[in-house]
């Protein structure tokens, strides 16, 4: 081999290598290996062997902590409640663990509370609703007005409650039908739970007739309030209550009754029929609306012969006609 072809072979040598150490000099710049050399020392090695023992032993007092606080929650409060607690010290965690990790890579957690508090402002205004809902879950869970099981009536919606969230209640309807009511309707609303007590009062109208005596229709009432008794549908302890409550069209008797909140239909048949069967024994009228129908002749006179002072002449032939035509019409038909 000649010295010409030596000195082409050292060129070509040459030029692999400025290009084999450019190649690596910019993957080392592009991946910061330089940086990250410097970075992995044994004191930062350290810190990150003692940061993630650290994680460590937060995750396990987390846990501790938590199985904790549910465990006691679990004895005062309703399963919702224990829910949306777990919820929160989930979240509370989450977010020390973040911002702790954060701080072991220098970042100024200063700015990032501040960026934070702007997103928050701009959420706020952006979900209003969401924020009231959830604002409002937590006065409902707090104040347990409700739990999963009980029978409620809000905002004209009555059902069984399914679940209690912190933005809404679902409660499923006697139609079995599944409703959504937001927690701030709740707040903002008159909530009935008919679950909230074992015992339920009930008032029931028993209106006589003006032509009723009305000691006997209070003593047929007292004696239907002791069948209730006798039969075990309603409670002896309260007792029955029977009272007049005004006129109108017809004498207002009332009788209020207490029973088991879970036998209401049973309730309300048991006292209906009652009421027919001692009304009829004691010959108390429950008025019903009827039409006295009288037939006037063309004299202005009844069927009996009487006269009809309120009937004008003109209003009797009116009528007299209006018979006479229902009468043919009764031969043809016949």
């Amino acid at each position: 081999m000649n010295e010409t072809n030596i000195e082409g072979l050292d060129g070509v040598s040459e030029t692999l290598s400025t290009v084999t150490t450019g190649v690596v000099e910019e993957t080392r710049t592009m991946l910061h290996l330089d940086e990250l050399a410097n970075y992995f020392t044994w004191g930062n090695l350290m810190k990150m062997i003692t940061s993630v023992i650290a994680i460590l032993i937060f995750y396990i007092l987390y846990r501790i902590i938590k199985r904790l606080i549910v465990k006691a929650a679990a004895k005062k409060a309703q399963p919702g409640t224990v829910k949306a607690i777990t919820k929160a010290v989930s979240y509370v965690f989450y977010v020390l663990i973040t911002m702790y990790v954060l701080s072991l890579f220098g970042i100024n957690l200063t700015a990032v509370w501040g960026a934070a508090g702007v997103a928050g402002v701009a959420i706020g205004f952006a979900a209003q609703t969401s924020v009231s809902n959830l604002i409002s879950g937590l006065f409902v869970i707090v104040e347990r007005a409700m739990k999963s099981g009980d029978f409620i009536e809000v905002a004209g919606v009555s059902g069984t409650v399914d679940s209690v969230g912190l933005l809404s209640v679902t409660v499923n309807t006697l139609d079995n039908q599944a409703i959504r009511i937001p927690n701030s309707t709740i707040i903002n609303s008159n909530l009935i739970n008919y679950s909230r007590h074992e015992k339920r009062r009930f008032v029931f109208d028993l209106p006589i007739s003006y032509n009723s005596d009305m000691d006997t229709a209070l003593k047929a009432a007292n004696e239907i309030a002791d069948t209730l008794i006798k039969d075990g549908v309603v409670f002896s302890d309260p007792a029955p209550v029977a009272f007049y409550d005004g006129f109108g069209s017809a004498v207002n008797l009332k009788l209020a009754v207490w029973f088991d909140r879970t036998q209401l239909i049973k309730t309300k048949n048991a006292v209906y029929t009652t009421t027919v069967k001692v009304f009829n024994k004691y010959g108390v009228v429950i008025p019903f609306t009827r039409y006295d129908i009288s037939l006037v002749s063309s004299d202005g006179k009844d069927a009996a012969g009487k006269k009809i002072p309120a009937l004008e002449k003109d209003d009797a032939k009116t009528v007299s006609k209006t018979r006479r035509r229902s009468v043919k019409s009764a031969d043809v038909k016949s």
